[in-house]
């Protein structure tokens, strides 16, 4: 069987179970990095809001062996454990005054979203382009997020300068960045303690939630001091979109070692969607600007 035709018998079973009340639906996702996702969602006529729940992970469970009806009821427990109680209000939307104080950016590759870029308000950032986003603060929904596109400046009213001005006053304010040694990251992640001379010349940067954490390169006052410290400009590895490596650049270091790692590590550590860049980057001290590396 393959995939459309597994849906279309995961829609049948679902609009069975859950009865003429419910309108199931087959939807198309687009995520970062222009990789689309195939969903399902099950609406009530009262509801202004359901739950997308993906159909390509249930679809590999069913070529391992698992029945139609069984994934059918998967789907329908996680539709209630999502389902936020009551209808949703959005109205508070329209008014920017209501909205800015939760603007936030974020960077995404350029050249893999050129096609959702069309849509957005963004600035072009070396290889990358940084695009804006609302974060719900709705508990009934947990974290979700709205992407600002170019009909929402226009219902604002406002510009793109003004959107990037207060989304960079929120980075700062609500995702303060993080920078974290990565001999304190290891020892947390394996719980074996190294030996106090231990040096490893290398920092993860990214912010307090660690969503969405290589935008910290962005407002960063911490690149500037680890580069006093080390009297040296930075490499910056991309590590993923929430996260980059940050080492010392001392004119010593092997930049296509380095390509090589940062897309060795991308294709086979990192979520397709979460890709950040196969580049690599510097952080000038001199001009306490980063830039792209081109070789």
């Amino acid at each position: 069987m393959d995939f459309n035709v597994f849906t279309d018998n995961i829609v049948n079973v679902l609009q069975q179970r859950m009865g003429h009340e419910y309108d199931v639906k087959v939807t198309k996702v687009t995520k970062n990095n222009d990789i689309e996702l195939t969903g399902v969602v099950l609406m009530k006529e009262s509801d202004n809001l359901s739950p997308t729940i993906y159909l390509d992970g249930l679809f590999e469970e069913y070529q391992d062996g698992a029945y139609i009806e069984d994934l059918a009821e998967q789907i329908i427990r996680l539709y209630k454990e999502q389902l936020p109680a009551g209808r949703l209000d959005m109205d508070f939307f329209r008014n920017f005054e209501q909205v800015k104080d939760r603007i936030f950016y974020k960077l995404v590759s350029y050249d893999k979203n050129r096609k959702m870029l069309e849509k957005l308000p963004y600035y072009k950032w070396n290889d990358l382009a940084i695009i804006f986003y609302y974060a719900m603060e709705e508990e009934r929904i947990g974290r979700a997020s709205i992407t600002i596109h170019h009909q929402h400046l226009k219902m604002w009213e406002q510009s793109l300068d003004t959107l990037y001005a207060v989304a960079q006053e929120n980075m700062k304010k609500s995702m303060p960045e993080l920078l974290v040694s990565m001999k304190d990251l290891l020892e947390e992640t394996t719980g074996l303690k190294m030996g106090e001379d231990t040096y490893l010349p290398m920092y993860v940067l990214t912010n307090q939630e660690k969503v969405y954490g290589a935008a910290a390169m962005l407002y960063s006052e911490h690149m500037k001091k680890l580069a006093e410290r080390w009297q040296t400009d930075l490499l910056i590895l991309p590590s993923s979109i929430h996260e980059v490596l940050l080492l010392p650049d001392d004119g010593q270091n092997e930049y296509a070692f380095y390509r090589q790692m940062v897309e060795e590590v991308n294709t086979t550590q990192v979520e397709p969607e979460e890709v950040l860049s196969y580049s690599l980057y510097r952080y000038c001290r001199e001009k306490a600007e980063i830039e792209e590396i081109l070789f």
